[in-house]
């Protein structure tokens, strides 16, 4: 397989050279582990206290990770980033609400995604994260099949109605829509729910996706559980496939309280798991549609090949890779000048309330080993070659 990822011209042909430069020095204080950490409580105590950082936070972080502070905001991003073949997914980021009208705000958002998305062939999918729509708590007691009072009860039907007015917009429009998936301990209520969307909406196509965090050791029998049951029925399947972004909360909790972590043991292993979905998918794409969000250029390279050796075209419509705006660009924009599907993340939000989402970012860059430091080797390569061809 031909390597393109080191093609910095086609990877950065959209920024200037003071964004590229503002890119890298970002990219240096994330390299920065304590930095981070510190970075994190300060800006979430000047937040508390109301002390005036939201324009510094837009003007660095959020202008590299977010698309903008409403849906009008992203669709500038979004044009310009479709002039190089790179599609977009508006992912409305504020996390952490927790009573019925938050919900029905985020209800209405998604709603409102779906209608510029079937309008647009750039913006090819809708996203919500589960607890966008219901409490986490009570995820978690309804996949530990605790027992719900009469007001649970009626909560839990609020959160039920929401996804489906969602899917049923998506099958209505016929926009595709994946469902993020979030801690383990909420996950199985989110399964069971989107496997009910998808008997219910994926009878001609995949319109419901869940999504797969392989750094999970079990979602390989997870995968293989939910293709019988989908061969058995009728119904097509859609998946997002990730390698995940809450594993030190994972672990941390698994250690609390005493039970096996839901992490798998190694790195190698979560890459393997990975590696092993992507074989098994593209192997019964008449069922399967994927989405496979990764920043992993090994995994980006594997899925490549299957395609090749599969006789699977480039641009073929069961297949799409993804990564996040602001990362990776070397990837996002050499796939698509090479004719594959791409689409970039692109989330937005008011700045105070997507700081957990961006301060996510922050962490997982400093986490991921070599995230950071191939960001900065693929920029400083780029300023280099401009300085040369000046």
């Amino acid at each position: 397989m031909k390597k393109i990822f080191d093609n910095t011209q086609i990877a950065f042909a959209l920024k200037s050279s003071d964004q590229l430069n503002a890119s890298y020095f970002l990219f240096k204080l994330m390299a920065l582990k304590p930095l981070v950490k510190i970075g994190k409580k300060i800006i979430s105590l000047a937040l508390q206290l109301n002390l005036p950082v939201e324009s510094l936070i837009r003007k660095t972080i959020f202008n590299q990770f977010c698309g903008g502070i409403n849906e009008e905001d992203c669709l500038k991003v979004v044009d310009i980033l479709d002039t190089k073949g790179v599609s977009s997914v508006l992912d409305y980021a504020v996390e952490g609400k927790a009573n019925e009208s938050e919900f029905d705000n985020a209800l209405e958002k998604m709603l409102k995604i779906i209608e510029f998305a079937k309008e647009r062939q750039a913006i090819p999918f809708a996203v919500f994260k589960p607890t966008s729509f219901g409490r986490i708590d009570l995820y978690e007691k309804i996949g530990n099949k605790k027992f719900l009072t009469a007001a649970e009860q009626v909560e839990w039907s609020s959160v039920v109605a929401r996804f489906d007015l969602v899917c049923k917009a998506a099958h209505q429009k016929s926009v595709p829509v994946m469902i993020d998936a979030e801690e383990s301990w909420m996950q199985y209520a989110a399964d069971e729910l989107i496997l009910e969307m998808m008997r219910k909406y994926n009878k001609e196509k995949a319109i419901v996706y869940n999504t797969l965090q392989m750094y999970r050791w079990d979602r390989m029998d997870y995968l293989k559980t939910l293709h019988q049951t989908a061969q058995a029925e009728g119904f097509f399947i859609g998946i997002k496939l990730v390698r995940g972004a809450y594993m030190e909360k994972e672990n941390e909790r698994a250690e609390e309280q005493n039970y096996p972590s839901p992490i798998c043991a190694s790195k190698q292993e979560t890459d393997l798991n990975y590696d092993t979905a992507l074989e098994y998918i593209t192997n019964s794409l008449t069922v399967f549609s994927l989405f496979a969000g990764t920043h992993n250029e090994t995994s980006t390279y594997y899925l490549m090949e299957l395609m090749q050796k599969k006789n699977i075209a480039n641009n073929d419509i069961g297949i799409c890779f993804g990564q996040l705006y602001g990362m990776s660009d070397t990837i996002s924009f050499n796939l698509a000048a090479n004719g594959y599907n791409v689409a970039k993340y692109l989330p937005f939000g008011p700045v105070k309330e997507v700081v957990p989402y961006l301060i996510r970012r922050a962490q997982e860059n400093t986490a991921v080993a070599g995230q950071t430091t191939r960001e900065l080797e693929m920029i400083k390569k780029e300023r280099q070659r401009r300085i040369k061809d000046a």
